[in-house]
């Protein structure tokens, strides 16, 4: 799975996905630091990237419609200190393992995944 990490996620993140088999880069080796959301969004979807990242802004499914592209991922923890990070990139890879995000948006807590779909028209 090709991953990008936005730049509020700790780079250090990288190597877990990276030893669990995904080709994983982040916004800062790309020297995309402070580039606004919209553009990260484009830029992902032309990449063929999933976006894991911190920013709430990204749950926004009508700013940022998963649809159409690779995944949306959303890190939601009760804190932002690397240990905690780190359980939530498991349940990550572990999610990753079963099941593939394209046109979703998963938000990612302490052992659990919520995904939201696109509601089927009937």
């Amino acid at each position: 799975m090709r991953i990008k990490l936005d730049e509020n996620v700790d780079e250090r993140l990288a190597v877990l996905l990276r030893d669990a088999g995904h080709d994983a880069n982040t916004i800062r080796e790309q020297g995309l630091h402070g580039t606004e959301d919209k553009a990260l969004y484009e830029i992902c979807k032309r990449e063929d990237r999933l976006m894991v990242t911190l920013d709430l802004d990204y749950s926004n499914i009508i700013r940022f419609p998963p649809e159409g592209t690779p995944g949306l991922i959303v890190l939601r923890g009760p804190n932002q200190l690397f240990c905690t990070m780190r359980i939530l990139m498991e349940t990550l890879i572990d999610a990753l393992a079963r099941e593939l995000p394209a046109g979703k948006l998963w938000i990612v807590e302490p052992g659990r995944l919520r995904i939201h779909e696109e509601a089927d028209s009937e």
